[in-house]
């Protein structure tokens, strides 16, 4: 059901869900949930630390008390953000829908908005059970300032509703920070003080780590 139908059920909370590895989160991130937040009118957004990411197989993540501490770490103190730890302590390969069947569960009237950035959008065909995932979820595609969000040609019939989330120009990603901690660098401006500092406390993505 779409933005159209479900997302627009009065009197339904309106929850954002926000995932990844986390390895580790940074400013864009952030960027992407506030302006989720404020475009989607949410009254919620869950941060969704990946337990054993399956697209993300052949390369070992820090482990997931690092990601969640400074997942909490980026957090602050906005109270609309909610860390939910469910599929770190999830056993097997980490999948969205199940995340979303559990959730939908626990409480039927909200609205869930699936958060995504363009590249993930152009690979959701690949996700597991994505047809049953978009009958659940309703989508927020973040598309850089002055840009279109495009539709992978493979959802083109499939009826899936999408908003277009505004963003900044942000050009951070994880690996750029894990390299750039590797070289010895400042990652401050990617990644704020507060988790720059916990990466420096724990020695993560050290030149002698894998990265």
């Amino acid at each position: 059901m779409g933005l159209n139908g479900m997302a627009s059920r009065r009197g339904w909370r309106r929850v954002g869900l926000l995932g990844g590895s986390f390895d580790p989160v940074h400013l864009a991130h952030l960027s992407l949930a506030h302006n989720a937040l404020q475009q989607l009118e949410l009254d919620e957004l869950r941060w969704l630390p990946v337990g054993q990411p399956w697209q993300k197989a052949g390369r070992s993540l820090a482990a997931a008390e690092h990601r969640e501490a400074m997942v909490r770490l980026m957090m602050g103190s906005e109270p609309r953000f909610v860390l939910d730890r469910r599929e770190l302590q999830r056993e097997g390969p980490s999948y969205t829908i199940d995340t979303v069947d559990a959730l939908l569960s626990e409480q039927t009237e909200q609205a869930l908005f699936l958060i995504l950035g363009q590249d993930q959008y152009a690979r959701l065909t690949s996700w597991h059970r994505w047809r049953e995932l978009l009958g659940r979820v309703s989508l927020g595609v973040a598309a850089r300032a002055g840009e279109p969000v495009n539709m992978p040609e493979a959802l083109a019939g499939v009826g899936v509703e999408v908003v277009r989330l505004s963003m900044p120009a942000l050009n951070i990603s994880s690996s750029a920070v894990r390299a750039a901690k590797a070289r010895g660098e400042d990652i401050r401006p990617m990644v704020g003080d507060a988790v720059a500092g916990y990466i420096a406390l724990h020695r993560l993505y050290e030149a002698t780590n894998e990265y």
